[in-house]
This record gives structure tokens, sequence and C-alpha cells, in this order.
């Protein structure tokens, strides 16, 4: 099973896949995981 990243948290650079509507979201180093732009969903997974 796949480690989730929250809204809020700061899981690092890379990209991040909503799990709700799979929509991606790419953050820098120091940048916090905001809410799905496309449908709210605040639940991630890390993008291989």
């Amino acid at each position: 099973m796949r480690n989730t990243v929250n809204t809020g948290e700061k899981p690092g650079s890379g990209c991040y896949v909503c799990t709700n509507c799979g929509t991606d979201i790419c953050l820098g180093t120091n940048d916090k995981m905001p809410p799905c732009p496309s449908c709210s969903n605040t639940s991630f997974t890390k993008k291989n």
C-alpha cells in the first residue's frame, strides 16, 4: 500500500496524485500540499 500525503504537510519535492480524481500536483522542497484544485480532496500519493 502506498503512503498518503495530506493537505498541509510538507512531503518534499516531487509530483503527487490526488487519490480521488487523479490530478497531479508538483511541489518544491519546502512547499505545503494544497487541497486538490480540481475536487478539493486532501489526500495524495507520490507519483512514481
